[in-house]
């Protein structure tokens, strides 16, 4: 083994990607951040499609760059790709694109999403079969929609691709389905690591459009694309970024850790050896999603910083800096708490034209007093937050019928000690922060793991842990 290993993390999101080089040596991870670009989509008459060809030229800039900054005579080992999850590419047996790349914000699924809602039966059906809930994204509906409106698809189409499988296929040359961002699909059985055949019958979606899912870790042979990357290997990580996030969390080994992804979302679950399946689980629309390896991370979403970003909206003067957001942060600490916290699951919530007359509206209707400036709306909406972070973890311990004895904490929100302490105060348990580049470290552990450069994922938490600075906050009151 060299003294000091190089690989890629292709680490692509939905509004932006980024190449990171990462060097392993003398038992450490350091990371340098070679390209970034934006990602979005664009609306072409109803419909929304991702430019992929575009997303292509720069995963290709990113890891020419990433050769570049090498140091001489050194090698690139090897590249893993993980995206966002349910989005996908149909394509043909020559692995040419034979229907537009549709973007998830595309309306064309609520015909399916509600048709699915009103009949109870088969909504219950179907997460007994997936354990995913039923969501406007999930690739089922937009396959449902895909096959009804143009039923010539299934004479042209062979084989279906999420993203990250698509690029490693750029990439290798190898058409596999890779089993993390499999398990977003609603189409993958919840009780084995295949696809699920009832699902694939009631959402009338072709079953040889797929190949039995690999795991994490699997070698999918050399670059073939790039001659700067010759002799670099393609390796399969978590290709759902959530899940490449969730295996670089530093986490106890006794599995009394809660994951908090928090952004304009939160995301919030833990790792299980079995799915939450049920009436509670459906209720609380528990996603049983998988870790690359095969084991199970059920999740729920919470709204997140969305509230505060859209609220700022309102205000002329907002911070723009580091030094302003930490005044902010400040002044709305040594505010009183709010005399009543906001309803996170309002659907005036999801996308109002104004965010802070919404919020302003839902608080006249339970007669309680609007704030008087930005700050005090930040402390009103941290400590919602905090209290639907709690929530949720006090749905999960009702599940599985034992406390979490921490949360850790990574994304934008862990850089918010408002945030963090609300979220500690509610749940009544300490919150470990982490600034951490979650999904490309996972992916890049992933990478580590198969070269066998590291033992397994629980040595790499181990290690990684040794150099992560971290903050706690111990719940208050």
């Amino acid at each position: 083994m060299p003294s000091a290993l190089y690989s890629a993390a292709v680490d692509l999101g939905a509004t932006s990607g980024r190449v990171i080089l990462g060097t392993w040596s003398r038992q450490r991870l350091t990371l340098a951040e070679v390209h970034r670009f934006p990602n979005t989509y664009r609306e072409l008459g109803p419909h929304a499609y991702w430019e992929l060809g575009a997303l292509w030229h720069e995963v290709q800039t990113g890891l020419r760059q990433a050769v570049a900054a090498l140091p001489r005579g050194a090698k690139l080992a090897s590249v893993g790709v993980d995206t966002w999850g349910c989005d996908h590419v149909l394509l043909n047996d020559a692995g040419r694109l034979v229907f537009p790349p549709h973007a998830y914000r595309d309306a064309r699924t609520q015909p399916g999403l509600q048709r699915l809602a009103r009949t109870r039966a088969a909504l219950e059906r179907v997460y007994a079969a997936t354990g995913i809930p039923n969501v406007f994204y999930n690739t089922s509906l937009q396959l449902a929609e895909t096959v009804a409106s143009c039923p010539a698809i299934e004479d042209l189409a062979t084989r279906c691709l999420l993203l990250s499988d698509y690029f490693n296929f750029l990439l290798s040359g190898r058409m596999e389905n890779e089993l993390s961002n499999a398990s977003t699909t609603q189409l993958l059985d919840v009780h084995g690591r295949d696809w699920s055949r009832a699902a694939l019958n009631h959402f009338r979606v072709p079953a040889e459009w797929f190949k039995a899912p690999i795991t994490s870790g699997t070698k999918l042979g050399r670059v073939r694309s790039l001659p700067e990357l010759a002799g670099t290997q393609v390796i399969a990580v978590p290709g759902h970024d959530t899940a490449s996030a969730y295996d670089a969390m530093p986490a106890a080994e006794n599995g009394g850790d809660l994951f908090l992804s928090s952004g304009t979302w939160s995301l919030v679950g833990f790792e299980n050896d079995a799915p939450l399946l049920g009436a509670d689980a459906l209720a609380a629309r528990i996603a049983n999603e998988r870790t690359g390896r095969g084991g199970y991370r059920p999740l729920t979403n919470v709204v997140g910083l969305f509230l505060l970003e859209q609220t700022m909206k309102d205000f002329s003067r907002r911070p723009s800096h580091d030094r302003e957001w930490a005044a902010l942060i400040a002044a709305a600490e040594k505010l009183p708490a709010p005399a009543g916290l906001l309803d996170l699951a309002d659907p005036a919530f999801a996308a109002p034209d104004s965010m802070k007359r919404a919020i302003d509206a839902q608080l006249k209707k339970r007669k309680l007093r609007a704030p008087k400036d930005l700050a005090g709306y930040t402390r009103l909406i941290c400590d919602s937050i905090g209290r639907g972070h709690a929530h949720a973890a006090q749905a999960f311990e009702h599940m599985i019928g034992r406390r979490f004895q921490r949360i850790l904490m990574v994304g934008g929100g862990s850089r918010n000690r408002l945030l963090c302490q609300a979220t500690a105060n509610a749940a009544g348990i300490p919150v470990a922060s982490f600034s951490l580049e979650g999904s490309a470290v996972g992916n890049l552990a992933s990478q580590l793991i198969a070269l066998g450069a590291v033992k397994d994922l629980k040595t790499f938490r181990r290690l990684l842990a040794h150099h992560l600075e971290q903050k706690a906050y111990a719940p208050r009151g």
